[in-house]
């Protein structure tokens, strides 16, 4: 396989399902030549996992939501079940109806999402990458992906947190690994370097659009972005982007996740 940059090898990159995640999600995504998606990891309260922020229609912004089935602290994430019989579908759209007044393309991302959600999925991770494909289709980026808990790659153990990564790219052959910046912190270079695996951490800009509106919203989810920008316009935002090799991270502080 060639990656995103012409040179031999396989780019891979490995995150928790989000739902409708921000543009730097995305940003990783079109960098990458296999998604993993990590589903075998423990649900954490409070994470983007079944929610994610859009503009209120006042100021500010506020949350959409998929409700979860009543769950033990220490569920992961792949065992997660949607609360089916409420009208959470419906919810969303209805918290997205003021769009229309200012979005020059609510009509096809409303299209868009009418179509996704239009799904009877009873785990959210399944609902997640689902809205990937969906959303991936509509940018027209590619999404090559592999659920962690369902494939081979799952049989291994990991002694630390940098490791899920390494051994998932030695076990797909990858060459180089991608991460958000956030993963600065903690992940150890030289092990990746040992492995023969560049690691690299993405850190998307964010430009600023036009959201109609006094203040500009930041790090909203991809509907936001999608609502106020074409297709064409947000695949050159995927591309603005800073890749800070893993032997920089010492001269480079924390970043965002």
């Amino acid at each position: 396989m060639t990656t995103s940059n012409g040179q031999g090898g396989l780019r891979l990159g490995m995150m928790q399902p989000y739902l409708f995640p921000y543009l730097g999600y995305f940003s990783l995504i079109s960098h990458t030549d296999l998604w993993v998606v990590f589903d075998s990891a423990q649900f954490i309260r409070h994470g983007w996992i079944e929610r994610n922020r859009v503009l209120h229609p006042l100021a500010g912004w506020s949350y959409i939501q998929v409700p979860l089935v009543k769950h033990p602290q220490f569920t992961l994430i792949k065992d997660l079940r949607i609360r089916r019989e409420e009208p959470w579908r419906e919810r969303i759209l209805a918290q997205l109806v003021h769009y229309k007044k200012v979005a020059p393309y609510y009509a096809q991302v409303i299209s868009l999402l009418k179509d996704a959600l239009d799904t009877n999925l009873e785990g959210i991770a399944a609902l997640d990458v689902h809205l990937l494909e969906m959303c991936c289709r509509y940018l027209e980026i590619p999404f090559r992906y592999s659920i962690f808990s369902t494939s081979s790659i799952r049989d291994f153990k990991a002694n630390s947190p940098d490791e899920w990564a390494l051994q998932t790219a030695k076990a797909v052959g990858a060459t180089e690994y991608i991460n958000p910046p956030g993963g600065i912190s903690f992940f150890d270079n030289a092990k990746y370097e040992s492995a023969g695996v560049q690691l690299t951490f993405l850190k998307s800009r964010l430009r600023q659009y036009d959201q109609r509106r006094d203040h500009f919203e930041s790090g909203l989810s991809i509907i936001d972005v999608m609502m106020f920008n074409e297709p064409r316009t947000i695949r050159d935002m995927l591309d603005e982007v800073d890749l800070i090799p893993g032997d920089a991270v010492n001269s480079v502080g924390g970043g965002e996740s």
